[in-house]
């Protein structure tokens, strides 16, 4: 059985790497806080000892997953032969209503819609990858298909 890698981009393994730092140098401040709570006295009516204790759980297992995904990741570049792929930017043109848009292509854990950037697991995404430039594609989401064609793939 072949192992599965969470295939991301260069920058995206930044961005969990920089979090992870981020959450590490966290963690001092809430074992301190948790301590606090502890020394006001009676654990089973302390509800700043139970939130701390909570908050500290929830930056340990963040921290957890985090290396977890840095662990099983497997850093893509971007190709350069004119194919979809992750890392690469599409420019598509709906047909439907002939809308243009953008998108990078990224792993599941870099989505970020809002910022152009969607997963090679979207309907979208899928469709897209291994297609070159003037091709026409039909993609089946859950709800409906369309049909989009790719203008441009950096």
């Amino acid at each position: 059985m072949q192992p599965y890698f969470n295939k991301m981009t260069q920058n995206g393994h930044d961005q969990i790497t920089a979090e992870i730092d981020q959450l590490q140098q966290e963690k001092p401040h809430r074992i301190k806080v948790l301590q606090a709570a502890r020394a006001l006295g009676d654990l089973s009516e302390n509800a700043e000892y139970s939130s701390a204790k909570r908050d500290l759980r929830h930056l340990e297992s963040r921290m957890r997953y985090l290396n977890k995904q840095l662990q099983y990741a497997q850093i893509m570049t971007p190709k350069t032969d004119g194919t979809v792929d992750i890392g690469n930017t599409v420019t598509l043109e709906f047909l439907d209503d002939h809308d243009q848009v953008t998108y990078q292509l990224v792993g599941k854990e870099e989505v970020d819609v809002t910022a152009g950037k969607i997963s090679t697991a979207s309907p979208l995404g899928h469709a897209l990858r291994g297609k070159k430039a003037a091709t026409v594609i039909t993609v089946t989401a859950p709800e409906t298909t369309y049909q989009v064609k790719i203008l441009q793939v950096n």
